[in-house]
């Protein structure tokens, strides 16, 4: 099975406890899930819903994933759109273009 890592990061916590997350699509994922080892958010997406959010007007993509024992856990993936106005130290090379950009 292919698995593509399209966004990863690393926060880093006094005392030196990390939590990194990642963004994973993958033709063989059949609904958005979630999990988490290690310190380790995995959230992996359907490569065919990854493609038409990242190509199209389309912000975010939702979905609810049932637990064992009961109950669901919401994900929720929302595009990261450039600033309007810039901040100093903001790298924004990777974000989406503001949609509201040039109004």
């Amino acid at each position: 099975m292919r698995v593509d890592a399209l966004v990863r990061g690393k926060v880093i916590f006094a005392g030196g406890t990390t939590f990194e997350y990642v963004l994973e699509s993958s033709p063989a994922t059949v609904k958005p899930e979630a999990h988490i080892s290690n310190n380790v958010l995995t959230v992996r997406i359907p490569e065919s819903e990854i493609q038409q959010w990242s190509t199209s007007e389309q912000v975010s993509i939702s979905a609810e994933q049932n637990l064992d024992g009961g109950g669901y856990l919401t994900i929720l993936i929302e595009k990261d759109f450039a600033c309007l106005t810039p901040r100093d130290g903001e790298d924004e090379s990777d974000m989406f273009p503001n949609p509201t950009q040039g109004n």
